[in-house]
Order: structure tokens, then C-alpha cells, then sequence
């Protein structure tokens, strides 16, 4: 009977593991926190910007809709 720790590749994981580089993982970590934030930042502008030309749009349609009324009497 083979137990599951026997079929574990021990040696792979080790080779693996020494061939980490510290350096470089944290570099890759603090670059794709950057990335994040410059997504995030993005997302937040575009809905933002979106929500402004919404509101924008709102106003001009309620001063027209009042100017038609007012012409109208």
C-alpha cells in the first residue's frame, strides 16, 4: 500500500524551490499592486466622470424643458 506522501515529487518541489528568487517575487508583487491601483483608480474615474455627465445632461434637459414651458405662456 503506497501512502499519498509517497507520491509527493519531493525532489521537484525542492529544485523548485531553490531556484525562487526573492528579489524578483517581490518586485512582481509590488508591480501588481500598482497595476491594481491604477485599475482601480480608473474604474472609479470612469464611473465618476460617467456620473457627472449624467447629472450634466439631467440639468440641461430640465432648463430646456423649462424654457419650452416658459415660451409656450
Amino acid at each position: 500500500m503506497t501512502y499519498v506522501a509517497d507520491r509527493v515529487p519531493l525532489d521537484r518541489i525542492g529544485d523548485r524551490a531553490r531556484q525562487a528568487r526573492p528579489g524578483r517575487t517581490a518586485l512582481i508583487v509590488i508591480a501588481a499592486v500598482l497595476f491594481g491601483l491604477g485599475w482601480v483608480a480608473f474604474r472609479a474615474l470612469a464611473l465618476s466622470w460617467l456620473a457627472v455627465a449624467w447629472c450634466g445632461s439631467a440639468v440641461i434637459e430640465g432648463w430646456q424643458s423649462a424654457k419650452a414651458a416658459r415660451q409656450a405662456t
